[in-house]
C-alpha cells in the first residue's frame, strides 16, 4: 500500500507519522540514565584538562579546586531543587515560565530556548570535533588523516544524526558501556599518572616552588584561580542535560504525574553521584597534567592540545592501551552528542508548539534532527571544527543556563518563606553572575553565538505563529450542565449565538444588544439566543482546553461564557463543537468593530481581540472546507 503513495507523502510520512513517538524508554534506573547525561558530562575530561592547564597554567589544580567547589556547594544543590519543582525535565525554564505571564514571559523562555541550544548544540559541536582531534592525533592514524578535520567532525555529526533518525531506544543501553569503559579507563591512566608523581617526589615541590615564584603567596594564588576559573565552566556542563532526561528515570510504583516523588529522589541521586565522581576526576586530572606533561604541549599544535590524558595514556601506557584510550575517548565524545540531542528533542516539543510558535511537525523526532544536525554542521564550518574556538560559545551556553536556575531557584524558595535557602540561593546566583559575566567580557564570541540562536529562534517563532493564527486552537472542549441544556434546547429551533463582549453584565447591556439584532438582522420579535462572552485572559497562549459555563442572568438571558486566548478562534470553535453535538449548522452573529482594520489586525495578533467577526469567519472557512456544512456568520 506504502509503495503505491507519492514520494512526497512516504516522505512525510517517514518524517512525521513514524517518527512522532520515538522516545526513549521511561523507566530505566537512576544509574542508568546517570550514563546517558554521563556521555555529556563525563567526557569533558578529554578536553577539559587542557583547556584548564591553557587558562591557568600552573594554577590548574587550584581552580580546578575552586570549579569543584562551585559545582558541588552551588550548581548542585540549585539542580537538585530544580528537579523537585520541574520533574518532567522541563528545567529551570518551566519554572521561570511560571513567574512571568503574557508576551514578556514568552519571549523570555524564547531566549533561554536560544541559550539552551547553545549549549546543547555546541555540545555537539564541540565533542565531535574533538573526538576528530584524538583521531588525527593518534601515531597510527595522524599520516592519514591530517588535515581533515572539519571533515572528519561533519561524518561524525552525520553519523549521530543517523542514529536518531532510525530510533533511539537502546541510547541508555548504549550509553552505560560507553560510560563504565571510560571511566575505568581515565582511573587506569589517573592512577598512573599518580604514581609517577609519587615517583618522583621532586615534582610537587619543584611544582609548588614555581607557583611561589610567580604569583607570591597562597592568598594571591587563590585570587588569580578566581579570576580564571570561568574559562573553565565546561566541566560543569552536566547539570541541564541531566535535568531533562529526567522523565527517564524510573519512579516508585506509587509515583503520579503530579507528585512523581520516586523520580525526584532518583534524579537527586543522579545529579550527586555524577557530580562527585566527576569532582574526582577533575582535581586529579587536573593535577596529574599539570605536573607531567611540559607546558608547550598544552599549546596549539603540541600533542597534549585538547587531549591531555591521551598524551598520557600513550606516554606512560604504550602504544596499544593508548590508542584503546583514545578509542574509547572519541566513541564517548561522538555519543556525547546524543544526551544534548536528547535535551533538546525533550525541550523544543514542550514549548514551541503550544506557543504557536512552530509547525505541529516540531513535536516529531525526525524534522527536529534533521534541523538540528544542520545546525550543526554550519556551526562546524564556521568554527573550522576548533575545540578552542568553541569553548567560549559552549561556556555561555552553560553558565546562561546556570545563572536562570540560580534566579528560578531563589524565587521559588523565597515564594515558600524558605528564608535561609533564599539567601543561600541569592548568593550562588551572585557568583554564577559574576561567572557569566566573566566570560561574556573574556569571550564575547559566545554570547554573540547565544544572540544568533535567541534571535533565530525568536525570528521562525514569531512567523510560524502569524502563519498559524487562523487555526482552530482549543484542544478540547467541555460544555458544563446549564450550557448543555442551553443547546439541546435551542437544538429544537434555530441555534443562534450572539457574540458579546460584556463591561458589567447589566441587565441593559443584553436589552440594548437584542434590539440591535432585531434592527440589523430582522429578527423575530423576541429572538431566541445564547450569548457567548469569551474573555481573554493571557493572549500570549496559543491553544489549551475551553471550558464553555453556561448561566441564566437577569432571570431571562442565557449566557455561556469561556476563558481563551483568542476570542475569534474560542467562538469558531465552540460553533463547529455546537453543529456536531447538535447535528444543527448554528448562526452566528456579530457587529462591525470600529477602528483601522491594519490596527485591529494587529490587537488580534498581540492581543487576542481586534476585528473579531471577519477572523471568525476565516479561522471557520479554513476549519471547514464545505459551505454548507459551515457555520452561518452574521455581521450587523
Amino acid at each position: 500500500m506504502s509503495a503505491t503513495l507519492p514520494l512526497s507523502r512516504r516522505a512525510r510520512a517517514w518524517l512525521v507519522t513514524e517518527g512522532e513517538v520515538q522516545r526513549a524508554d521511561t523507566g530505566q534506573p537512576w544509574w542508568k540514565v546517570m550514563c546517558l547525561t554521563g556521555v555529556d558530562y563525563f567526557s569533558t575530561l578529554g578536553y577539559q584538562p587542557g583547556i584548564a592547564a591553557l587558562a591557568a597554567g600552573l594554577l590548574s589544580p587550584v581552580a580546578t579546586l575552586v570549579l569543584v567547589a562551585l559545582t558541588l556547594l552551588g550548581a548542585l544543590p540549585v539542580y537538585r531543587r530544580i528537579a523537585e519543582e520541574s520533574p518532567h525535565g522541563e528545567g529551570s525554564i518551566a519554572m521561570l515560565e511560571r513567574l512571568l505571564s503574557f508576551w514578556k514571559g514568552k519571549l523570555f523562555v524564547l531566549a533561554l530556548l536560544g541559550f539552551a541550544a547553545t549549549d546543547f548544540i555546541i555540545t555537539m559541536t564541540l565533542s565531535a570535533a574533538d573526538a576528530s582531534a584524538h583521531l588525527i592525533e593518534n601515531p597510527n592514524l595522524s599520516p592519514v588523516l591530517s588535515g581533515h578535520q572539519v571533515a572528519i567532525t561533519l561524518v561524525l555529526l552525520a553519523l549521530l544524526g543517523a542514529v536518531f533518525l532510525r530510533g533511539f531506544t537502546e541510547a541508555i543501553g548504549l550509553a552505560v558501556g560507553l560510560v563504565g569503559v571510560y571511566l575505568a579507563l581515565n582511573v587506569v591512566v589517573i592512577g598512573v599518572g599518580l604514581w609517577h608523581v609519587a615517583a618522583h617526589p621532586h615534582l610537587v615541590p619543584d611544582w609548588g616552588a614555581a607557583l611561589t615564584r610567580q604569583h607570591g603567596n597562597p592568598l594571591a594564588m587563590v585570587g588569580v584561580a578566581l579570576l580564571v576559573f570561568p574559562k573553565l565552566a565546561l566541566g560543569m556542563s552536566g547539570f541541564e542535560t541531566g535535568v531533562a532526561v529526567m522523565p527517564h528515570v524510573r519512579g516508585d510504583a506509587i509515583d503520579t504525574e503530579s507528585s512523581p516523588a520516586g523520580r525526584i529522589r532518583g534524579t537527586r541521586r543522579l545529579l550527586t553521584t555524577a557530580a562527585v565522581l566527576m569532582s574526582l576526576f577533575l582535581v586529579t586530572s587536573s593535577f596529574v597534567t599539570t605536573l607531567l606533561i611540559p607546558s608547550a604541549q598544552f599549546e596549539v599544535g603540541g600533542r597534549a592540545n585538547g587531549r591531555a590524558l591521551a598524551f598520557l595514556a600513550h606516554e606512560y601506557l604504550g602504544n596499544a592501551f593508548g590508542t584503546t584510550y583514545d578509542a574509547s575517548t572519541i566513541a564517548i565524545l561522538w555519543f556525547a552528542g546524543a544526551s544534548a540531542m536528547a535535551g533538546m528533542l525533550n525541550l523544543i516539543p514542550r514549548y514551541l508548539p503550544r506557543y504557536g510558535m512552530s509547525p505541529e511537525w516540531a513535536g516529531a523526532v525526525r524534522p527536529l534532527v534533521l534541523i538540528l544536525t544542520g545546525t550543526s554542521f554550519l556551526i562546524t564550518w564556521i568554527f573550522d571544527a576548533s575545540v578552542d574556538g568553541q569553548g567560549g560559545a559552549y561556556a555561555t551556553g552553560v553558565l546562561v543556563l546556570f545563572t536562570s536556575a540560580g534566579v528560578a531557584v531563589t524565587l521559588a524558595a523565597r515564594r515558600t518563606r524558605q528564608r535561609k535557602r533564599t539567601v543561600a540561593f541569592a548568593v550562588i546566583t551572585l557568583v554564577l553572575t559574576y561567572t557569566t559575566v566573566n566570560n561574556v567580557i573574556e569571550r564575547p564570541d559566545g554570547v554573540k553565538i547565544g544572540a544568533c540562536f535567541v534571535l533565530a529562534i525568536v525570528l521562525v517563532s514569531s512567523l510560524s505563529r502569524i502563519r498559524r493564527v487562523f487555526e482552530l486552537r482549543a484542544t478540547e472542549i467541555e460544555f458544563d450542565e446549564p450550557s448543555r441544556v442551553f443547546l439541546r434546547d435551542c437544538a429544537r429551533r434555530t441555534i443562534r449565538l450572539v457574540a458579546h463582549k460584556t463591561e458589567d453584565r447589566a441587565v441593559e447591556e443584553y436589552l440594548e444588544k437584542i434590539q440591535q439584532l432585531r434592527r440589523d438582522h430582522d429578527l423575530p420579535s423576541d429572538p431566541d439566543v445564547v450569548f457567548v462572552e469569551v474573555t481573554v485572559v493571557d493572549a500570549s497562549d496559543f491553544q489549551g482546553p475551553l471550558q464553555a459555563h453556561g448561566e441564566v442572568l437577569h432571570q431571562r438571558y442565557r449566557v455561556i461564557s469561556v476563558i481563551a486566548p483568542s476570542v475569534p478562534n474560542a467562538l469558531a470553535a465552540l460553533a463547529l463543537r455546537i453543529r456536531d453535538d447538535a447535528g444543527v449548522v448554528p448562526h452566528i452573529y456579530f457587529a462591525w468593530t470600529e477602528g483601522n482594520p491594519a490596527q485591529q489586525f494587529l490587537r488580534f495578533l498581540l492581543l487576542g481581540s481586534g476585528e473579531i467577526a471577519p477572523v471568525t469567519r476565516e479561522v471557520l472557512r479554513r476549519a471547514e472546507p464545505d459551505p454548507q456544512r459551515r457555520p452561518h456568520v452574521h455581521v450587523g
